[in-house]
């Protein structure tokens, strides 16, 4: 299969909040009301010359040829599912990011930077919300730039550094929040943090802004033991801070220096001062699998 690079547009569209619709409505009812949604992604794609890549459980991948179609299409869509009725009193609502630059076209799939960032983009955004890039801004002929704002330099993941992120205006001016322009601007990152564990140690810092924690041997820290998940845990830098996300099935043990001690479940904590952390046992019943850290200003 031969791989070739164009600049596309890619957008990543999905139900926000489509665990609890779950949970509320049950599986019959909230797979109608997602598939609802995936018909107003996919017909709002095809109608600006789009072309739908992949759906993924309750989203889609699309490409554009030009982020001026994308940007239209991310209107488009937000707007065919606010207008859709409520669903035993639940508002459906979306998320949309897009990015524009080069991929890697292997069939009739894409790869690369340009994919990623888009992804990342859209897992920033909120429900009902649009997101792209200064760089995908740019690109936007001057009155399409005009419906957009910029919102702050955030850290995406899978790159190392903060990335300006726009937000795309589609709503009535009235119900969208003002930004307050003369906000300063947040320090230059300077905080690092120390990790030890079984006598290594590990520095996170502004260059180095994340690891893996598991037993699988493509995570940064390999950690054994019959309650520790293949990948457990992630701890990230996140603008000024750096966060403990637990991904596990035993659960990430947390206990901060004259705390007591907490347990996090799919669930993250931003850490500070100094403590120990343990990886599907507690902190204080186990002698095995535990990390020190430390936030060093």
């Amino acid at each position: 299969m031969t791989t070739e690079r164009r600049t596309l547009c890619v957008l990543f569209a999905d139900v926000a909040g489509s665990t609890p619709l779950y949970e509320k409505l049950g599986d019959a009812q909230a797979l109608r009301a997602v598939e609802t949604c995936l018909t107003c992604m996919r017909e709002a794609t095809l109608a600006l010359h789009g072309r739908i890549v992949k759906s993924m459980g309750d989203g889609v991948m699309a490409a554009f040829d030009t982020p001026t179609a994308a940007m239209h299409a991310a209107c488009a869509i937000h707007m065919k599912v606010d207008n859709l009725p409520l669903v035993a009193g639940v508002k459906l609502c979306i998320r949309v990011g897009f990015h524009h630059g080069p991929v890697l076209e292997e069939g009739s799939d894409y790869f690369g930077d340009t994919v990623n960032t888009a992804a990342g983009v859209t897992a920033l955004a909120k429900p009902e919300q649009i997101l792209t890039t200064a760089d995908t801004i740019a690109a936007l002929p001057p009155a399409l730039r005009k419906a957009s704002r910029a919102l702050d330099s955030l850290n995406v993941k899978g790159k190392l550094e903060e990335i300006r992120i726009f937000e795309i205006i589609w709503q009535e001016q009235g119900d969208v929040t003002v930004i307050a322009e003369d906000l300063p601007r947040p320090a230059a990152f300077s905080t690092r943090l120390l990790l030890q564990y079984r006598g290594v140690q590990i520095i996170l810092d502004a260059n180095r802004g994340g690891i893996a924690v598991g037993r699988d041997d493509v995570c940064e820290v390999v950690v054994s033991g019959k309650r520790t998940s293949r990948r457990h845990a992630r701890i990230e830098w996140r603008r000024d801070k750096f966060v403990l996300i637990d991904q596990s099935t035993n659960g990430t043990f947390v206990l901060f220096d004259g705390e007591p001690e907490i347990v996090l479940k799919r669930e993250e904590v931003p850490l500070r001062g100094r403590g120990w952390i343990c990886f599907g046992d507690s902190v204080t019943q186990s002698n095995f699998n535990i990390m020190e850290f430390e936030v060093l200003n």
